[in-house]
């Protein structure tokens, strides 16, 4: 949605028509790995997101790609936090109240994820490793699904984004007990952040950004960077961005993708061996 949302005014900018071609499969190896074996002419860019840092740690040498040495960064696109969502029947209106709940029921609060390895999975390993708690992790084909069964309440949290959960929460069917950015959320005022509940390492962003193949000219990069921040400050870009829960990220660019890929993949590389996730 995100890629499509662009298409249309970059193409203006660049002259070029722009073709959203979806390659899923292999938890966005297939894709990925097209692009990294593309050539670095611009032509080929790859719209990443959080994943393409976790998925190095997950599935190991089963990676064909270097997640850095194989991509030049271009930019930036867009951010949005995570929240923990809990079901109203769960008797804990803080994230306090329920870490307390968690403590004294070791191993049978459940958290549901979008599948072993995804963001949410790792999002629900971080908050156990953070808050010294023990939750019982089930793994969805999808986030859709873990949110589907916490609001039936077959399941009593998850992870997901604000845009993701926004009617449930609204009409009373979740609660939302905190949120993993910096600061509150204007439109979710409400929410306090982790680190105002006493979890400080919890402080994350999803992110969306633009790869192309390493070894891009640095003419076609400068290009492509203008072009994209551009692309980003046109009225319907960040209308549709808003409507789902996407922000500006805080700069554009290059180097604020490559240090937020850096820093990733080391938090989600210590995660993942500390929980011993292994790849499905």
């Amino acid at each position: 949605m995100l890629a499509r949302a662009l298409g249309p005014r970059l193409g203006e900018l660049l002259g070029q028509p722009i073709v959203v071609d979806n390659k899923p499969g292999a938890g966005s190896m297939l894709g990925t790995d097209a692009v990294a074996k593309s050539a670095p002419d611009g032509y080929t860019l790859l719209l990443a997101d959080m994943p393409h840092t976790i998925v190095p740690a997950v599935y190991g040498a089963r990676v064909a790609y270097d997640p850095v040495k194989g991509f030049d960064p271009v930019s930036l696109i867009g951010v949005s936090p995570l929240m923990l969502f809990v079901h109203p029947s769960l008797q804990a209106k803080t994230l306090g109240e329920f870490i307390a709940h968690a403590k004294a029921n070791p191993g049978k609060v459940t958290i549901g994820s979008g599948g072993n390895g995804t963001a949410t999975h790792l999002m629900a390993e971080l908050l156990q490793e953070n808050a010294a708690i023990k939750l019982i992790h089930v793994p969805y084909k999808g986030a859709g699904p873990a949110v589907a069964d916490t609001v039936a309440g077959q399941i009593q949290s998850t992870f997901t984004t604000p845009a993701t959960a926004a009617g449930h929460l609204k009409a009373g069917r979740l609660r939302a007990l905190a949120v993993t950015a910096d600061r509150r959320l204007p439109d979710y005022a409400d929410v306090p952040t982790f680190v105002e509940s006493g979890v400080r390492n919890l402080v994350i962003q999803h992110w969306w950004g633009i790869l192309a193949p390493a070894g891009l000219p640095k003419s076609v990069m400068q290009r492509l960077e203008t072009s994209i921040r551009e692309t980003l400050a046109s009225k319907e870009v960040q209308e549709r961005f808003r409507a789902v829960g996407v922000a500006d990220p805080p700069r554009t660019g290059p180097e604020p993708l490559r240090a937020l890929i850096a820093a990733d993949l080391a938090r989600w590389s210590a995660i993942v061996a500390s929980a011993g996730i292994k790849a499905d």
